[in-house]
């Protein structure tokens, strides 16, 4: 019985770090909500308009020097797609929501990178304020 309690808290400790990678934050909920990193994407939604969220997104670009090489927008969502110095493709796309909030996705790579995504997210909401 004992030996059964050790091998299921190692098989769950395990599946724990396995799963980090695919679900790795969810932090706190603020004025704008909730930001999450899941499988690769940092999700977020902020309280302003998709207009202000776009502006504040191409300032970020320019300011962490990031070469926007497309950009498209309407009124119910936009996309940026930059890349960095390494030419990793970092894509943002945004959804304006019925609340007038606007809903952003930001992904890093083919397979995501935490650190980045939250060096973006966090230069747009900088733009935001």
């Amino acid at each position: 019985m004992r030996n059964a309690q050790i091998a299921l808290t190692v098989l769950l400790v395990g599946i724990a770090a396995l799963a980090q990678g695919c679900l790795a934050i969810v932090a706190g909920a603020g004025a704008a909500g909730t930001v999450a990193y899941v499988k690769g994407d940092l999700e977020a939604v902020e309280s302003k308009d998709i207009n202000a969220v776009y502006e504040a997104t191409l300032k970020a670009m320019d300011q962490l020097q990031l070469g926007v090489s497309r950009k498209t927008k309407d009124a119910m969502s936009a996309a940026v797609v930059a890349h960095d110095a390494q030419d990793t493709k970092i894509a943002v796309k945004l959804i304006a929501t019925a609340e007038g909030a606007t809903k952003l996705s930001i992904r890093v790579g083919a397979f995501g990178n935490q650190t980045k995504s939250l060096l973006v997210h966090d230069q747009i909401k900088k733009n935001l304020q």
